[in-house]
Parts: C-alpha cells; structure tokens; sequence
C-alpha cells in the first residue's frame, strides 16, 4: 500500500525556512559586479591546459557547461559536467573543493571563499552521458519461491536476466524480457543468502545457510559441480575478482565471508579453496574485493581488514567503529561489477581488449587529481559510518553522524560523487563522497529502511523498506520521485539494472517485482 508523508519537524521546518531566505539572498546578483578570471581542470586527471579566461561573476553552471563544451570541441555533441572551485591554485584532492550548484556568485563569492580578484580554478566533472528514465509502475509480479526473496541481483550485461536467492532453499533466474523464470537452481539444504553474477556474466555464484558455495552456468542454470564446502557456519556474503585482475578467461576466482570468522578465496575453474584468511573474533557480516587486489572484509568484531588478494595475508585492520561493522561499499563498485560492459552494450572481442577495458573503466572511475584512489565506507550497528581511503592511512577520513539506529547498508552513486545510507531510522541519507558531509535526509518511509540503490547515471536512486514499499528519490531536488506500492509485506532486497532499464525487488511476500519506466 501507498505510504503517506510523515509530518515535518518543527526543526526541519525551521532549516527548510532559512535555507530558502538564502537561496532568495543568493538570487539577487549585483548588477555591477566585476568579471573574474577563471582556468578549467579536468577532475580526473588533474591536467590544467587551459589559458585563464575573463567571465562574469554571475555565471550559471548551464554558461560554464555552454563555454567548457566550446572550448574542448564538443559543441556539436553537448556534454553535461558537474564544476566545482578548488580552495587553491594547486589544489588536486577533491576533499578541499567546493561546489558550484547554480552561479559562480551565490556558490563561491557571496559566502566569503573567494574574491573578485582571485584566479579559480574550476574543476570540471563529466556527468552520464545517458539518461535514466525514472520507474514508475510494476509491470510484473513473478511468484514461485516458497519462502522470502533475501537477495536479487542482476546480470552485469544489462536488465534481460536477474537472479534471487530465497528462505525456500533455492535461487531462481529469471528474464526479464519475457519477465518468466528461466531456471530454478535447487541444491542447497539452507536458505540462499547470497547471489553474485561474475564480471562477465557467465557464472552465478550463491552462498547458503547450508555453509556451502555454489556455482552455476548463469545461461543455462546448470548446476557447475557439487556444493563447495569449507565453510564451517553460513555464509554471508560473496564477491568477485575484478575482471581487469583476472590472470585468463578461465581462471575466475570469488571471496565469501562467514560467520565462521573467515574469509575465503575460491578457484572457479578448479572449485576448490585457494586461501583462507582468518584474524576476525567474530562473524564476518560483508566482503569487497577492490580493483587494486584489495580485499575487505567488514564483522561483528568492530573491526575492518584489509588483505591482499594475491596471497590472502593481512595489510591493515581498520579500527574506529564501536559496534558490529554491517556493511562495506566501494567508490568504484558499479564499475567493478560491470567489468567490461557499458551503456553502449558493445563487447570486446578478444580476452584481452576486455580486460584493457575493464581496466580502463575502472582507473577512470578510480582517478581524482591524476592518481588512483579508491575510497571505502562503512556502515554500523553504532549509527554512524565512516569513511576510509585505506591504501593512504588507517585512519578513517571522516565520521558520518546523523542516523538515529543502526545503518544496514551504504552505497556509492556509480559517479563517485555521493554515498547513500539505508537506516532502521526510516531514512535515507545522502553524503558527500569527498568530503563526507552530510548532504540531505530523504523522508518518506515510515518503517526501517533495508537496501538503496542508485540508478547507473547517478541522478536517481530506489530504496526497500519494512513498510512495504518502494520508493524513488531525485538525487538533485532530493526529493520523493515515485511511491511504488505493491509489495504486502516486507520488502528485503532492491537492485537497479546497469542499463538503467529495470529495478528488481523481493522481500517477505515471496513474489519478485520488477518495475519499469
């Protein structure tokens, strides 16, 4: 059922009262303001090629956008950017930046950072070059598990096939074309609590209740093999190899963690344990692998631990939080999960070219003032989360305070630019990827929240909630988009296809839905 808006707080009342006297304050741009110099740099790679060139104070994003494109050669072909000012000339980390969201003049020179007489240096971000159309409808409800729908996942390639894992001990593959199950993956004696396609798209892999990891052919369903056991409690959570690491086609490997305290390394090809990395004292709730070899691993012992994944021995222990750690998000995992796929739906031909362009596509996300740095957050029992760049320090950047009860889970937009947070507080929260900073509070749930996930373009993002719906939320007005009602009970897990088209999600009712445009 459709959930109505719970009443604002006097204190947001009051918050939404000055923040509009400002933006009113901002609008009025003097009339004899002077023009400033500016100079563009890429974000990405901190290249700053560009002669200083003489604008009005007052210019808007959409003028900077108009002039950048002119000045690069893509006034045929339009390219929408996101620009911000570094605090000074030389600046290239983008935690010291600050952003322009409508004019030069009520962004940077009214509130005091610069002067009329300052050089800044703009940085400019490309935004997707693709749009995502917001889902709207649910056109279709697919039964057939017997119990709760724990997890949904889709393919890597696009939205045509999506995989669920449930309490009825099975997994099940469906197309989303047809919108009809394809196969049903039965084996495991327990509930499936993870389902991971690789990079490529060829296998599934799912982790049981049963303590046990299985693999399938995700074409066919075919079961690859018997159970891989080596677990000795259930498994909670599966990751792959990034594909750029990948040492030949046929040579996949994946991480599980458990509650067995572990973290294992699995050779696909050869089904067999190729690591075991033990140091947690508890419950290993969450496991990333970066697109560095790294390999993360978030538990109930507080603590995060950083191992490498050539030969599983432990680099740091990240400490900071005072409660269970239960959930890890990556600042390139929609990258990481795509591997070689994009919006463009092209496939490289040879193994080769597709692991240059799963490596390509991963440095490019990865890239801020010219070098790599992939960032890492986490989410706690404490309320809080924190923010890591861990191959720099052990020291966690920043805190991110405001949630009320404990954060389930915490994702990074596909851009970089944002973090957001699904709270049993009802709320969704957003978060500057950068710096940390909290961005905004997206009120409408009227129960705990469970998952979010963004839209591949970053401008859109769908959470899950106890309330039984879903909803939509616009990242630039944050705002409510779309209440999707329709579910009649819990709603569990929530996923966006990489193409944007589809959103898939499952819960206490037993029936998948996917919705559409």
């Amino acid at each position: 059922m459709a959930t109505l808006l719970p009443p604002k707080s006097k204190r947001i009342k009051l918050e939404e009262q000055k923040k509009t006297a400002e933006q009113a304050e901002f609008a009025q741009i003097p009339s004899d303001l002077p023009d400033i110099l500016i100079q563009f740099r890429a974000s990405d790679t901190g290249e700053n090629d560009r002669t200083p060139i003489k604008v009005p104070g007052g210019t808007t994003v959409k003028q900077l956008e108009l002039l950048l494109n002119e000045l690069l050669g893509n006034s045929d072909d339009p390219l929408p950017y996101t620009f911000s000012v570094a605090k000074n000339s030389v600046e290239t980390n983008l935690a010291n930046v600050l952003d322009i969201t409508d004019d030069i003049y009520s962004s940077i020179l009214k509130p005091g950072h610069k002067t009329t007489e300052d050089l800044l240096t703009v940085l400019y971000t490309p935004q997707a070059v693709f749009r995502v159309r917001p889902v709207s409808r649910c056109s279709s409800a697919i039964t057939g598990h017997e119990q709760a729908i724990l997890a949904v996942a889709f393919s890597p390639r696009n939205s045509s096939r999506m995989v669920t894992g449930g309490g009825d001990n099975t997994a099940r593959i469906y197309d989303c074309e047809t919108e009809t199950p394809v196969k049903t993956l039965k084996g495991h004696t327990g509930w499936v609590l993870c389902v991971s396609y690789s990079p490529d798209g060829k296998y599934i892999a799912t982790g049981s209740y049963d303590r046990t990891v299985r693999l399938w052919d995700a074409g066919t369903g075919s079961a690859l093999g018997d159970a891989m056991k080596g677990h000795s409690a259930f498994v909670t959570g599966i990751v792959w190899e990034p594909y750029h690491l990948w040492s030949g086609e046929d040579a996949p490997r994946f991480a599980s963690a458990s509650k067995d305290c572990t973290v294992r390394v699995w050779d696909a090809k050869l089904r067999r344990v190729e690591m075991t990395m033990s140091g947690h004292t508890a419950s290993v709730t969450c496991v990333r692998w970066g697109g560095n070899g790294f390999i993360y691993s978030g538990s109930q012992d507080k603590t995060i631990k950083v191992w490498d994944g050539k030969d599983g021995k432990l680099l740091h222990t990240l400490k900071a939080h005072a409660h269970w750690v239960n959930h890890l998000a990556l600042s390139t995992d929609h990258v990481l999960r795509t591997g070689y796929f994009d919006h463009t739906g092209k496939v490289p031909a040879s193994d080769a070219d597709k692991r240059r362009i799963a490596r390509e596509r991963y440095e490019k996300a990865a890239t801020i003032g010219g070098k790599v740095v992939e960032r890492l957050v986490s989410a706690s029992d404490d309320f809080t989360m924190y923010l890591w760049e861990p191959s720099r320090d052990t020291k966690p950047i920043t805190r991110l305070l405001g949630h009320q009860k404990l954060v389930n889970h915490v994702t990074f937009s596909p851009d970089g630019r944002l973090i957001a947070s699904a709270s049993f507080d009802n709320h969704v929260k957003l978060w500057d990827a950068r710096t940390g900073a909290f961005i905004a509070s997206l009120r409408g749930h009227v129960a705990a929240v469970y998952q979010c996930a963004f839209s591949p373009d970053s401008r859109l993002l769908v959470s899950s909630s106890k309330d039984t719906t879903l909803k939509v939320w616009d990242v630039r007005t944050r705002k409510l988009h779309t209440d999707l009602p329709g579910h009649q009970d819990e709603v569990f897990a929530v996923d966006w296809s990489p193409d944007g088209m589809r959103v898939g999600s499952g819960g206490k009712d037993k029936a998948v839905r996917l919705w559409r445009h």
